[in-house]
């Protein structure tokens, strides 16, 4: 039994579930609440042969209420990232990016010849891509700026 006010839920044997999740959305879209009982109450119940649909493979029941369907624009950053892509500006921006970001990581990977980390974890690696970073620019400055130096 589900009572949407107070967002509970209980079953069969009269026990309450617990709120697994309440953001729940389905591949299809739909939003749901999912609740859980408790493997220690479900594993000694004498409902469980009724209540579950596989009682010798599942340790305690599970259940999903939906309420609606999650709104048709997309509203998570993959979708909203193709729709700014997908627009004539954003292509224009896009075409402009590829063209140029991807040159620092090339000159950096095949002519300095720094094409992996020597070190582990994350802020070492980040300090080690700075200094990559650091070797790129003094290398710029050196071959374009004569009198800089």
């Amino acid at each position: 039994m589900f009572d949407k006010e107070q967002q509970s839920c209980i079953c069969p044997a009269e026990k309450h579930l617990y709120v697994k999740n309440k953001n729940f959305v389905t591949r299809n879209g739909y939003k749901a609440i999912a609740f859980m009982g408790k493997k220690t109450e479900c594993r000694v119940c004498k409902l469980r042969e009724r209540c579950l649909r596989y009682p010798d493979r599942t340790e305690a029941r599970q259940v999903h209420f939906f309420y609606g369907k999650e709104n048709s624009a997309g509203s998570t950053f993959i979708e909203k990232m193709k729709r700014k892509i997908d627009s004539s500006l954003g292509r224009l921006i896009y075409s402009r990016r590829i063209g140029t970001g991807e040159l620092v990581f090339a000159h950096i990977c095949s002519v300095l010849g720094l094409n992996r980390f020597t070190l582990r974890g994350k802020r070492k690696v980040n300090t080690q891509w700075l200094l990559y970073c650091i070797v790129h620019n003094i290398v710029k400055i050196h071959r374009f700026a004569p009198g800089f130096t």
